[in-house]
């Protein structure tokens, strides 16, 4: 169910209206549209709005109002759900639903554990996740880790929701780049033998090239009069190594592991390249022209057809893409999803070509999209890395600010919208930082454990507690949020767009930070001055009621704050950040 308990009774008791308004023939059509539930824009107006009656008013040839009123005479007959219903122009459907059914979710919360907000709606569809995919030419700088981050969150979202999801880095280690970063560490290995060498032109310059170099000087040592195609060679493939090795660590640092890594190589020393092409060709999809190799892109809605056998015979990256893309519908997934930085936009029709040239419809490949990250400091943009010498890196990142809140601001903004991150702020232990505000709310509700441990408090299971003390509107708007959240992960999963959860997550820490500092959940330590009631609470001696209800309050209470931090878990968890207990 991606529902929450009440959403859910709440849309079947919609349902039920309507079929049964439908009938007495009060009704007529055929199929219902999409009963979807929202917040009303005043909290004044009710839990929940509904906009059906509007949807309907085409087929039914009659006004919203009218409509309403007719869905309304059939949900007033069950009182077990709403305390009001009420008719908003020009149709809307106001729903204020009875605090004991709000009640109920921290039941399910605690039923369900770490397991709450997710649902089977996936029903195990296979779903490969490439993200990364860097070529491994250099260290990862910061618009990879807001990549990384991306898609991570998009496959855990995808997971929580059923699918069966494999996350793939696809390893560019073929071609003229390559061939660039072998000349430009030979370049630099020979240097430091004291041999002055001309450095390829669009070589890499990086500092990072130098200490290549050096890692390859103390494995191989020194060597005179070279034969310098064979160096270049070992250059070549140990720099590949070496920087693939540092990828993986600065991954492994970040909280990212790849269930799967594919060389773009091994497609070519496969003859996968060259077969796919074939078959292409076979089927009049790929045609000779200028002496070269084109594939018919334009068939299926590209803008043109794209070369993919230069007259030199090199391949294109489109032909080894073509080539993987095909190897992942082999593979037999039901959904590709590629995470792609922004300015591969042109590059998404040609690659849903490819789909549709295998027989697919082009939706089989969906592509995230990621913008520039621009890092800042006291708000001053940062331009140098004293590391990496031209660009910032993930390491550098990672280092100065910590996984957790670099991986949390990655994550904070539409992935599609260009993100300014400011270092320091990142470092600041306040409600100004937006990932310390989150992960301290769980802290914060850790710390309450520890201080009703303390006082002999026994911390109380939400299906043995008398809820009905939660009547109080600050303790009725945390729950009705704790509610939504099984609806936000939907929602996430099925958009690709994380940065809803981290939203939603904000807005709860908001809530809990408000409540805790308006209400006391624990009573007083000074209270204890006489006997001790059930939870420690001490009244005058005499007042046994005010100690049950004062008792009870307090328990309930605890429950809430029990849902609390079990929804802040799941939801950092499923954005790949930790729930500290102490901050």
């Amino acid at each position: 169910m991606s529902q929450g308990v009440v959403l859910h009774k709440v849309t079947s008791a919609l349902l039920d209206a309507l079929n049964g308004a439908k009938r007495k023939g009060l009704l007529k059509t055929e199929s219902w549209p999409v009963l979807s539930l929202d917040a009303p824009k005043r909290p004044e107006w009710g839990d929940l709005a509904s906009t059906v009656a509007l949807s309907l008013a085409s087929s039914e040839q009659r006004s919203p109002q009218d409509i309403a009123r007719i869905i309304v005479e059939e949900l007033v007959q069950d009182d077990r759900l709403f305390d009001r219903v009420q008719i908003a122009q020009p149709g809307f459907l106001n729903l204020t639903v009875k605090p004991a059914v709000w009640q109920e979710v921290l039941r399910e919360i605690e039923a369900q554990g770490d397991r709450y907000g997710r649902s089977n709606s996936g029903s195990g569809r296979r779903v490969l996740v490439e993200y990364v995919s860097a070529n491994p030419t250099g260290p990862l700088h910061v618009g990879h880790g807001r990549g990384a981050a991306v898609g991570q969150a998009v496959a855990n979202l995808l997971d929580a929701v059923g699918y069966e999801i494999v996350s793939e880095y696809y390893i560019n280690d073929a071609g003229r780049q390559t061939k660039l970063l072998g000349q430009s560490v030979c370049a630099r290995y020979q240097e430091l033998d004291g041999r002055h060498v001309a450095f390829p032109t669009d070589g890499y310059h990086g500092t990072y090239i130098t200490a290549v170099a050096e890692r390859l000087r103390e494995q191989r040592g020194s060597g005179k009069n070279p034969d310098t195609d064979d160096l270049e060679e070992q250059c070549r493939r140990f720099a590949l190594e070496d920087l693939l090795n540092v990828i993986r660590q600065d991954l492994h640092s970040f909280g990212i592991e790849f269930q799967s890594w594919f060389s773009e190589a091994s497609l070519l020393s496969s003859h996968a390249v060259e077969r796919v092409l074939d078959d292409l060709k076979s089927r009049q999809l790929v045609f000779e022209q200028d002496g070269a190799s084109w594939f018919r892109s334009s068939q299926f809605g590209d803008e043109k057809d794209r070369v993919v056998k230069k007259q030199d015979g090199e391949y294109t990256y489109l032909a080894s893409d073509i080539a993987y893309h095909w190897d992942k519908l082999r593979r037999g997934y039901d959904l590709l999803i590629d995470v792609w930085g922004a300015d591969h936009h042109g590059y998404i029709p040609r690659m849903q070509a490819v789909m549709q040239a295998y027989g697919h419809p082009k939706e089989r490949l969906q592509v995230v999209l990621v913008q520039l990250v621009k890092l800042l400091r006291g708000g001053e943009e940062v331009k140098m890395s004293k590391r990496a010498g031209e660009f910032v890196t993930l390491r550098d990142v990672i280092d100065e600010v910590g996984a957790d809140a670099a991986k949390f601001y990655f994550l904070m903004r539409d992935s599609k919208t260009h993100l300014d991150f400011d270092l320091e702020l990142a470092k600041q232990r306040s409600a100004e930082n937006p990932v310390y505000y989150v992960q301290y709310a769980h802290a914060r509700i850790s710390s309450l454990w520890r201080v009703s441990k303390s006082r002999g408090i026994d911390r109380p299971r939400a299906s043995r507690t008398d809820l009905s003390m939660l009547m109080d509107p600050d303790e009725l708007a945390l729950i009705r949020k704790l509610s939504a959240f099984p609806s936000v992960v939907h929602a996430s999963a099925l958009s690709y767009e994380p940065h809803r959860l981290t939203y939603y997550l904000q807005q709860l820490a908001a809530l809990l930070h408000g409540f805790y500092n308006k209400h006391r959940v624990l009573p007083p330590a000074a209270d204890r001055d006489g006997g001790e009631g059930e939870l420690g609470i001490v009244v005058p001696d005499g007042d046994r009621q005010r100690e049950i209800v004062d008792s009870d309050r307090t328990a309930a209470r605890l429950a809430l704050m029990a849902g609390v931090q079990q929804v802040l878990r799941n939801g950092l968890s499923l954005l790949g950040i930790s729930a500290p207990d102490h901050m």
